[in-house]
């Protein structure tokens, strides 16, 4: 697997296989110990994929990412869906298109560091 498929099936495997709806529910308040468990989880799994800087660096993007500050940013500048029938989609999608092109970058600018 190349750098960005490793570090993109990490993702996928600790933001959808392992939360659960504790998590779900409670990581974007930076104060409830959910919001730490599953950046803890994400850490990890980005770690053993990507390194342990790497590990660090995304897991805190990500926990960044899951405050929801960014999207809603996003939302406002881009005037995409955040009301109706279609906004729960918009926003997961847009969430999980920040988080994957946050592992995009990272391989991109850290490539020369890796040995493949």
């Amino acid at each position: 697997m190349t750098l960005f498929e490793r570090g993109f099936v990490a993702h996928l495997v600790a933001d959808w296989l392992l939360q659960n709806d504790w998590m779900a529910q409670y990581k974007s308040d930076l104060r409830h110990p959910a919001a730490w468990v599953h950046v803890g989880i994400q850490t990890l799994f980005l770690a053993v994929a990507l390194g342990w800087r790497a590990g660090l660096i995304l897991g805190s993007i990500h926990m960044l990412i899951d405050t929801r500050v960014p999207l809603r940013w996003w939302q406002r500048t881009f005037r995409q869906t955040n009301e109706g029938p279609a906004a729960l989609h918009v926003a997961i999608w847009g969430d999980q298109v920040v988080h994957i092109a946050a592992i995009a970058l990272w391989v991109f600018f850290a490539k020369k560091s890796y040995k493949e």
